[in-house]
């Protein structure tokens, strides 16, 4: 395994753990590491020490990657602002109004859909092909935005 200390396009530092440096290129490349503060997928290996051992004195930890002093920063617009308070609003609404049912939601949709299962409002998790497959059979479903990640 190996460690890698990662930097976003905003500055925000943090960690991942790879099977091999083969490993790290080809989940970057492929746009699966995120930062996990804003979300995006433009990130890179922060300057890292190495870790080498010493025999003369205990072991000391490698030093945190060093940020730049001036990180570019982006002021959230008004408008911005009102789509996230929305979509906050919109994740609210549909928990306090509906059954969650997990990863099952597919299959529940489609026992609710045949009247196999009581009517109700339900949510919870399912792949984009069981999505698609809803939608081809006729059963009315939408996804929902992810939450926005408060970050100011």
């Amino acid at each position: 395994m190996i460690r890698y200390n990662l930097v976003c396009e905003a500055a925000h530092g943090f960690e991942c753990w790879f099977p091999s440096s083969d490993s790290y290129e080809t989940q970057v490349g492929r746009g699966l590491v995120t930062c996990p503060t804003c979300g995006t997928v433009a990130v890179s290996k922060a300057v890292m020490a190495p870790m080498v051992a010493r025999t003369d004195r205990p072991s000391v930890p490698a030093p945190s990657p060093q940020l730049p002093a001036e990180a570019p920063v982006r002021m959230i617009s008004e408008p911005e602002r009102k789509v996230r308070e929305a979509i906050k609003a919109l994740h609210a609404h549909v928990t306090a109004t509906s059954e969650h049912v997990g990863e099952r939601f597919a299959e529940e949709a489609r026992k609710i859909h045949y009247g196999e299962a009581e009517g109700r409002s339900i949510h919870g998790r399912a792949s984009l092909d069981e999505a698609r497959a809803l939608v081809e059979e006729g059963i009315d479903v939408a996804p929902l935005p992810p939450l926005p990640v408060d970050r100011n």
